[in-house]
């Protein structure tokens, strides 16, 4: 079982330059960071896991300057994003973003797609939260079309880009319908997301990892429905907190990744963390 983490890395945690050497010199797989651009004050949006929302929230560095600098540091570790709230972003500017932190890598990138939870703070991106699913899977399409070998046009509902030249390109080779990084997608389970998963990605994010052995079934029936290579598809359970009974558990499922969460707290705090973790690797 190959076991990365996430943190919300910020202006007053350990830094990401010291905490990618950290892991890549312990063994671990990779560093997964999230998004939020800001957290407006006046919200009426619930945190999704109830009481307060933590501060670290409205702190947290951009996911791509801060895996650039660990990207420098390191050969080996894999970066990724859990997640990119990619209907916040321009897509010509993001498919550039992902396909030079890609490059850069060596293809070490993993692009976690996620549709958001925060009303207010999409709101002030422009995005109309009704349609905001719609709106990632419009622009993922564009970003496929900037990342093809070939420059090719792409009209949606919610943007378009003339065929174009555009590099770098992304390392991965096309696999079926998926050009780009790795792709993973972020979300509750259920026939929509699983769609959207078979459409456009390479597997799931799920938060927590609960309820993996019922909804799998469901995700491989959809997948497979969509013509999708069943040995292709990745699960990797996000955020947990690792025992060996839910790593066999995993294990027993399939899965091959899983990643857990570090504190979101200075380098003393963190280290003493990963050498919690260091009987799982």
């Amino acid at each position: 079982m190959r076991i990365a983490v996430t943190i919300f890395l910020t202006d007053e945690t350990i830094t990401p330059t010291r905490l990618a050497r950290e892991l890549e010199e312990r063994g671990f797989a990779g560093l997964y960071l999230p998004e939020h651009t800001h957290i407006p004050v006046e919200r009426t949006t619930p945190y999704p896991a109830g009481g307060e929302l933590p501060p670290e929230y409205g702190r947290t560095l951009h996911p791509f300057v801060a895996l650039g600098q660990a990207a420098a540091v390191t050969g080996r570790l894999g970066l990724g994003t859990g997640i990119t709230l990619v209907a916040q972003h321009d897509p010509i500017d993001l498919a550039k973003q992902v396909a030079t932190l890609d490059h850069l890598s060596g293809g070490r990138f993993t692009l976690g797609v996620g549709f958001g939870w925060n009303v207010e703070e999409a709101a002030d991106h422009g995005v109309r939260w009704s349609t905001r699913r719609e709106l990632v899977r419009d622009r993922m399409a564009l970003m496929r079309a900037l990342w093809s070998r070939e420059p090719a046009a792409y009209e949606g509902e919610f943007g378009s880009v003339r065929a174009s030249h555009a590099f770098p390109k992304p390392v991965r080779e096309p696999r079926g319908p998926v050009i780009g990084p790795r792709t993973l997608v972020g979300g509750a389970a259920g026939p929509r997301l699983f769609a959207h998963i078979s459409e456009y990605a390479d597997g799931w994010l799920p938060i927590g990892g609960r309820g993996l052995g019922e909804a799998l079934p469901l995700l491989r029936t959809v997948w497979a429905d969509a013509g999708r290579d069943p040995e292709a598809l990745q699960v990797v359970p996000y955020a947990i907190h690792p025992t060996p009974g839910k790593l066999a558990h995993y294990a027993d499922l399939g899965l091959e990744e899983v990643v857990a969460q570090l504190p979101p707290a200075g380098e003393t705090e963190v280290l003493k963390a990963l050498d919690g973790l260091a009987d799982h690797l």
